[in-house]
């Protein structure tokens, strides 16, 4: 069973950083793509980022871009995603996500919720 236990939220005051991880077990994930969520209040969860395990390709929102940056350490199992430059929109509960199937396309992978595995989230909270 696959586990994905997320870490590294807070509050920040805008302009700071934080590092959010996301620790995988029950399976290798070197084929799959994992990424990382976020859900405001009253909004859909939106895919702010993704990486392909094995290559280490990248899809950034462009909300994001230039700001955060999502990585992957294989030896731990555990995927990071480095968000600087906050902004108080970034404001939300952060969910890592990964699936049982191997997705083709990372756009693909971005532009959908239905998941199969997701962590309880971690709180990020962005003051201005």
């Amino acid at each position: 069973q696959v586990q994905l236990v997320e870490s590294g939220g807070g509050l920040v005051q805008a302009g700071g950083s934080l590092r959010l991880s996301c620790a995988a077990s029950g399976r290798a994930f070197i084929r799959y793509v994992m990424g990382w969520f976020r859900q405001a209040p009253g909004q859909e969860p939106e895919c702010v980022a993704a990486i392909r395990w094995g290559s280490g390709d990248t899809y950034y929102a462009d909300s994001v871009k230039g700001r955060f940056t999502i990585s992957r350490n294989n030896a731990k199992n555990t995927m990071y995603l480095q968000m600087n430059s906050l902004k108080p929109e970034d404001t939300a509960v952060y969910y890592c996500a990964t699936d049982n199937s191997a997705f083709a396309s990372l756009r693909i992978y971005s532009s959908t919720n239905e998941h199969d595995y997701w962590g309880q989230g971690t709180q990020v909270t962005v003051s201005s």
